[in-house]
């Protein structure tokens, strides 16, 4: 781990002004990011296309050997191919290079070997040599394909932040994460509606407020004038500390014992935005209203559990 972890902190200390071309002629492709390698490399190529894909890169990898069986098709003259071996003598990938280039395609090598035929017929040339394996032998490919591996992902996130690829791009690319679930999921997604919005009137009394309560399952009712609009909450705490108090529930109306002004959420509002809330102000539920206090949904801390934002 030590022999790696210097590989890449050299690495790291010796970027220079190819690294930024390399960048600006891949933050300028009008086509597709092409990574190619084979074998360890080959790998390493699918990880470096992958991630430039998911941040907002479009990428895709092609192998070698199938290029030079049709694939090579894939790529046009828009396009920037990224070819990756550390001797810089794969003949699978010296054999598409001349074709590629007279398709007009720009061309980034990454090789340990800056005398190499790939990184003398390259564009840019990048160089991720290193001093030794972390192999005993010295020959399997570990601090090589490690160093490699991070000088992909230091240009990925060199174009991510040059793009202004924020938390709502990535989440639009990783919609079935977890992130995916907190940055696209809306209160309108998720609230209950219709029925199974606990609501009362402010003239209806305790006792409706309380079997609203128990009907609808959500530890709270809201508490709506004769517009609908939302004009308080009575919830379970509430109802206890009414009996504390010795409120005789069939007298009392909910607008004596409800809490007024409840806070609430729009349902354009994210679901996440619902779970710091809820957080915040250490309650488990919340009315949902419009812009006019029209109540439209209610929400509560299972809903969220079920919709996989907390």
């Amino acid at each position: 781990m030590e022999i790696e972890a210097e590989a890449v902190a050299a690495l790291g200390r010796r970027l220079d002004q190819q690294f930024l071309q390399a960048a600006e002629i891949l933050l300028a492709c009008r086509g597709r990011v092409v990574v190619s390698g084979i074998g360890k490399s080959g790998h390493v190529a699918r990880k470096i296309a992958s991630t430039m894909a998911s941040t907002g890169t479009p990428a895709f990898f092609v192998h070698p050997a199938e290029a030079n069986h049709g694939d090579l098709g894939m790529i046009t003259s828009h396009d920037v191919l990224i070819a990756i071996s550390y001797s810089g003598e794969t003949e699978e990938l010296l054999s598409i290079v001349p074709l590629v280039k007279r398709q007009g395609a720009s061309l980034i090598s990454m090789t340990g070997n800056a005398r190499s035929s790939l990184a003398r017929e390259a564009d840019i040339h990048l160089d991720c040599k290193v001093d030794q394996e972390a192999c005993p032998l010295n020959l399997a490919p570990t601090a090589s394909t490690t160093a490699t591996l991070a000088l992909g992902d230091a240009l990925a996130i060199t174009l991510l932040d040059a793009r202004g690829f924020g938390p709502d791009d990535f989440a639009r690319s990783h919609p079935g994460g977890a992130l995916g679930r907190r940055l696209l999921t809306h209160v309108a997604d998720i609230m209950r509606t219709g029925d199974e919005i606990p609501r009362v009137t402010d003239s209806a009394s305790f006792a409706d407020a309380v079997l609203e309560i128990s009907r609808k399952r959500m530890g709270m009712t809201a508490v709506v004038d004769s517009q609908q609009k939302l004009v308080g909450i009575f919830t379970d705490g509430d109802l206890r500390r009414s009996l504390e108090q010795g409120a005789d529930m069939r007298q009392a109306r909910v607008s004596d014992v409800m809490t007024r002004n409840p806070r609430s959420i729009r349902p354009q509002a994210l679901a996440v935005e619902a779970a710091q809330l809820m957080e915040q102000f250490k309650t488990t539920q919340l009315p949902v209203v419009d812009e006019h206090g029209l109540l439209t949904g209610a929400l509560n801390v299972h809903d969220l559990f079920r919709a996989k934002v907390i």
